[in-house]
């Protein structure tokens, strides 16, 4: 029997999210939103290309939580994408409302489920459900970290002119202006990125990535990235239902991991069929671990105007 994935949401994010789900055969998805004919639409016309692409997973798009029931994960999309000129906390109030909804249902039909939250503000959303929810920390798992360390990763490997299959990043902290790469903890093939980019490129591309997100909603101008953001989705699912144990970056719930307490950040965690089975703790330089303690303040500036 094949695990059941509900998506919450079924604009580009969700829909591109089932899309990487079903052609790697993780399981049967439900699409749901409040837009009537939109999740169903999508999911018919994704499962008419099971045939061509070879998978036997199920789609089905839906406005009622009661097809979502006893989802092994749940993947909360739903809120109001940014706009060229917004940031990621010009949503924070509108998409509390919408997340927190979304949780009340999610909870009442998948009690047992994992939850990955993808709805920006990111690291809000996260311990917006987290609080909702009720659920061990070990079960709410913010998608930031993945998609930061793939811009990462892209940058390096164009920089370099090598295989991205070369190239692994590491990036921490709040998903947003104040995220943390890490250079040291960057490699290719091994060797660290200091080892073979000056100070000033290397700068270069931590600016790049921490714009990452807005360079993207500046030139599609009416949406925001969907794409990567729905393959980190993809394997975080993957590596949940084959437990892997894979290191990768998530917004985790810490307490007291890198001297932070009480909020969610992007910090490299043990991802197997638990959801988080550990996090990671990596020693950090001063000035890197400084610019960490900035990143959490921010998020926690967020987490306190919605008082969660």
């Amino acid at each position: 029997m094949l695990r059941k994935i509900t998506i919450v949401g079924s604009g580009n994010v969700g829909a591109t999210a089932a899309q990487w789900i079903v052609n790697k055969e993780l399981g049967d998805v439900v699409l749901i939103d409040i837009i009537d004919g939109a999740p169903q639409g999508k999911a018919l016309d994704l499962q008419q290309s099971g045939p061509i692409e070879g998978f036997d997973c199920q789609l089905l798009g839906t406005n009622d939580y009661k097809n979502t029931a006893d989802s092994d994960v749940v993947v909360i999309t739903a809120g109001l994408p940014r706009k060229p000129g917004m940031s990621r906390d010009d949503l924070l109030v509108t998409n509390y409302e919408i997340v927190k909804g979304v949780t009340e249902q999610v909870v009442k039909y998948s009690p047992q489920s994992i939850l990955i939250v993808v709805s920006n503000p990111l690291d809000a959303m996260v311990q917006t459900v987290f609080r909702v929810s009720g659920f061990p920390k070990n079960r709410v798992i913010g998608m930031a970290g993945i998609l930061d360390s793939a811009r990462f990763r892209t940058f390096i490997a164009q920089e370099l002119n090598v295989s991205v299959e070369n190239v692994h990043a590491f990036v921490l902290g709040g998903h947003g202006n104040t995220m943390v790469p890490l250079p040291r903890y960057s490699t290719v093939a091994g060797i660290p990125i200091t080892e073979l980019l000056s100070y000033e490129r290397i700068e270069a591309l931590v600016k790049r990535t921490s714009e990452g997100g807005a360079e993207i909603v500046s030139l599609l101008k009416t949406g925001s990235a969907y794409y990567a953001p729905a393959a980190a989705v993809g394997e975080m699912i993957e590596a949940i239902f084959r437990d892997k144990r894979k290191i990768v970056s998530c917004a985790a719930y810490l307490e007291g991991e890198y001297g932070i307490n009480g909020i969610f950040m992007g910090v490299p965690v043990k991802l197997g069929r638990n959801g988080i089975e550990e996090v990671v703790q990596i020693t950090l330089l001063p000035e890197e671990e400084a610019a960490l303690k900035k990143s959490a303040a921010a998020v926690r500036e967020l987490v306190d105007v919605i008082k969660v």
